[in-house]
């Protein structure tokens, strides 16, 4: 009971300054009057292009990490295209497999890099308003530098209207990647002595003659197929003025994602030994995973996005398992309205 009742003292003591110190109004804590400048969720830009510098994807096949590129245009606000493409810098940044298979592999097969090809729509099942809130940072120019840094900002709740899209998904998903073989033999329970060339001879008898009974293996696989799934997105693109205060934006575009990941041609390399090919097939593949995603971005001309996805992607089995991060900087977006009145000046 003693030290229970020690125990509640300590607490007591740290937690009751916190307390006192939450339950204290700030001086500058006062009303703020605000105006709308706009709030137009609908009015949004029809492309966005996006630079990613740095993508980074724990692959079971291959972990890898470079650079992407994205597009996405939005047609009369019922359908909208998505086309990504990303691959890796080199071996050396970041292409696991392949560096590895450069340094180690003592097989015929050239390493491939990995890369990653994405084109798809989104169709707007059902596309509409709500009156909703949003809060937005208050900032003054003085508070810059240091004294930002060292406060907590206060932030003003204000009426907006968002707009929430349930949209159905469907597109097609390229990939290939240098596959570690041996890894791969090791998870299914295989051994050299199950890849055999055209006359029966077997990869293990090959390289036992050639004076070598532990073949380093790498080759390659790739997949191609199609995605099918849902989305919902919450956009808003709302302005405010604020007394005393810098105005405030809030135009983020929000969107969620579930895909079931499908694919009818999932091939993999044959390995080739001193000029002699032998059947990869023994090698166990799968053609159906899933993915959830999420995607962020903002209603600029120039801004930034990010994205992250975790999931089972079709392929070896055993490792189908990713997750991937995306940042993209810059975003150009635009409506691509460059229509002006024009009037005849009166004579």
């Amino acid at each position: 009971m003693a030290l229970i009742s020690r125990f509640l003292i300590i607490f007591l003591l740290l937690a009751l300054p916190a307390w006192v110190f939450a339950q204290g109004e700030r001086a500058d804590k006062t009303a703020v009057t605000f105006e709308e400048l706009y709030d137009e969720p609908n009015n949004i830009n029809k492309l966005f292009v996006h630079l990613q510098p740095l993508y980074g994807e724990v692959f079971a096949t291959n972990v890898n990490a470079g650079f992407g590129l994205q597009a996405e245009y939005s047609i009369k606000n019922k359908v909208d295209l998505k086309a990504n493409f990303r691959s890796t810098y080199g071996s050396k940044f970041f292409d696991l497999n392949r560096e590895q298979g450069k340094q180690t592999s003592e097989v015929d097969n050239t390493q491939k890099p990995f890369t990653y090809f994405e084109l798809g729509g989104t169709y707007h099942i059902k596309d509409f308003e709500k009156s909703s809130n949003t809060k937005i940072v208050l900032y003054k120019k003085s508070y810059s530098g240091n004294k930002w840094a060292a406060r907590v900002p206060l932030n003003a709740e204000v009426p907006c209207k968002v707009r929430q899209v349930i949209g159905g998904r469907l597109g097609v998903t390229v990939w290939q990647s240098t596959i570690d073989v041996n890894n791969i033999m090791e998870a299914q329970g295989l051994t050299t002595a199950d890849f055999e060339n055209e006359e029966g001879g077997t990869l293990e008898d090959a390289g036992i003659a050639n004076g070598d009974d532990d073949i380093t293996v790498f080759s390659n696989g790739s997949t191609a197929g199609i995605f099918v799934g849902g989305s919902f997105s919450w956009i808003r693109n709302a302005a405010f003025t604020f007394d005393k205060y810098e105005g405030g934006v809030d135009d983020l575009i929000l969107t969620t994602y579930v895909d079931i990941l499908i694919a009818p041609r999932v091939s993999l390399e044959d390995i080739v030994y001193n000029g002699t090919s032998y059947d990869i097939s023994p090698l166990s593949t799968k053609k159906i995973g899933f993915r959830a995603g999420i995607e962020g971005k903002f209603n600029r001309s120039l801004s930034w996005a990010y994205g992250g996805e975790i999931g089972y992607r079709p392929g070896i089995d055993g490792r189908m398992f990713y997750a991937l991060v995306k940042i993209s900087f810059p975003v150009f977006g635009s409506n691509l309205d460059y229509k002006t009145e024009s009037f005849e000046k009166s004579k």
